[in-house]
């Protein structure tokens, strides 16, 4: 699930820019927007139909195979675009891989027997041909599959909302998150359901339930004043981040390191649901990065106060909830020891052995999901700890898809590394729990500073 969550990630993620832009231009210039223009307003069609499905059909190609294989996926999806009069941003998710596995596939088959200087002509044609295919398929087949699966979902989630029972999605996207599938339950599920609906009503409460800092915010504040040892001490630090920079993340690990708080993340989530229905809250684009800022970007003309509603409900309830469990939980917490792994000798015997240093690495990658949120973070805290140990080494951050099967030298969540591992065998794999305060970034500076042959 989680390699399928953080493909899906890593097609959406790259391109959230463009559903910021199209939700800004849908914000301004609809006739219910802030600054209402008929003329301007005739570029939200074109950009939802069009520029966003074929981004992530292009997207999901190059992930699979490069350059090419984001060529071919981006025409394989504009067959199911042209035909269907819907956002087809689940049929992109489809033709843009299958088009990039396709191409890799006709590339390993006869590359090799390609006769000399003829190289340029069967790339191109071989991608054209294979495109066209995939474009009618899409046109004839695939494509009104899609836009009926896609209704189907939508006419059904339309019911659930007007029945008042959207609130129970609390109980699968919280757990859900914790476990790092927050990308794949976001983008993947709710996005194109909140697209559909915000192109018919203008805007879409599913763009608040996953993305929604409120539950987030309530733990931690319920752990910065009444929890103890480490997480308390780090909580103000993940609190800021999480609610203003919109990295959740950062909260996981506090849920993990004590289970039973995750019945107050889904009391949050149950009662930010019920907030934003009642009050008919709802984004005209997708909320990502999940921070306040965001919200309030993104929020229509006149329902600012129920978005800031609902996000207060779930900050409030959670922390009401969560409050009594972190003050009946023992001074360490169950699970801290895994919270606190890196300064546990018995954790470092069960983490396999790293390999030694031949040489200082070129770069360091900090490596998550989709490349855009914890790994940003990461990066930055420890290149500023580089710097203070006046080390001169390159600190990048990429997606997991991203990373180049020759990386020196990774640092990653512990739910990763295996992954990592597979991707890049000879790779030094650095896990960790959380991203702050982690012990990992001094172990980092040491390892470097003691150089290479340790």
């Amino acid at each position: 699930m989680q390699k399928v969550g953080g493909f899906m990630a890593g097609m959406v993620v790259p391109n959230i820019g463009a559903f910021i832009a199209w939700g800004l231009v849908s914000a301004f210039f609809l006739p219910a927007g802030w600054l209402p223009n008929k003329h301007l307003a005739k570029l939200v069609d074109p950009m939802i139909l069009n520029l966003l499905p074929i981004l992530i059909g292009f997207t999901g190609g190059r992930l699979v195979h490069g350059a090419r294989g984001g060529l071919v996926g981006a025409v394989a999806t504009m067959g199911m675009v042209a035909g269907s009069a819907i956002p087809m941003f689940i049929g992109a998710m489809m033709m843009g891989p299958l088009g990039g596995w396709a191409i890799k596939e006709i590339d390993q088959r006869i590359g090799r027997r390609v006769p000399v200087g003829f190289e340029m002509l069967v790339n191109n044609f071989s991608a054209g041909i294979l495109g066209m295919g995939l474009a009618l398929a899409g046109y004839t087949a695939a494509g009104p599959m899609v836009a009926g699966l896609t209704a189907a979902l939508s006419a059904g989630t339309r019911r659930i909302t007007e029945a008042g029972f959207l609130p129970l999605a609390a109980f699968l996207i919280e757990p859900g998150k914790v476990l790092f599938v927050n990308n794949a339950i976001n983008h993947g599920v709710l996005a194109p359901l909140g697209v559909a609906q915000a192109k018919q009503v203008g805007k879409s409460i599913f763009f608040l339930l996953e993305p929604n800092p409120g539950q987030g915010l309530g733990l931690l504040m319920a752990y910065w004043l009444f929890g103890k040892g480490t997480a308390k001490s780090s909580a103000p630090g993940a609190l800021v981040i999480h609610f203003f920079g919109g990295i959740h993340e950062l909260y996981f690990p506090y849920v993990l390191m004590n289970p039973v708080t995750l019945l107050a993340m889904v009391a949050g989530g149950f009662s930010a649901a019920t907030v934003f229905v009642t009050m008919g809250a709802g984004l005209v684009a997708t909320q990502s990065p999940g921070s306040i800022f965001t919200a309030i970007a993104l929020a229509p003309k006149g329902t600012l106060l129920p978005v800031l509603c609902g996000i207060g409900a779930g900050a409030v309830v959670t922390f009401l909830v969560a409050t009594p469990i972190i003050l009946k939980s023992p001074a360490t917490e169950p699970g801290a020891e895994q919270f606190r792994f890196a300064t546990e000798p018995e954790a470092r015997k069960e983490e396999p052995k790293r390999p030694a240093l031949a040489a200082v690495p070129d770069k360091i990658l900090f490596v998550c999901e989709a490349g855009m949120g914890s790994s940003v973070l990461g990066a930055s805290i420890l290149r500023r700890r580089l710097q203070e140990a006046k080390l001169d080494v390159k600190v990048e951050h990429s997606a997991l898809s991203e990373m180049p099967g020759d990386t020196q030298m990774v640092i990653c969540h512990r739910s990763l590394a295996c992954r990592v591992q597979e991707i890049a065998p000879r790779a030094r794999v650095y896990p960790v729990d959380e991203y702050i305060n982690t012990p990992a970034y001094e172990e980092i500076v040491r390892d470097l500073a003691e150089g290479p042959g340790r």
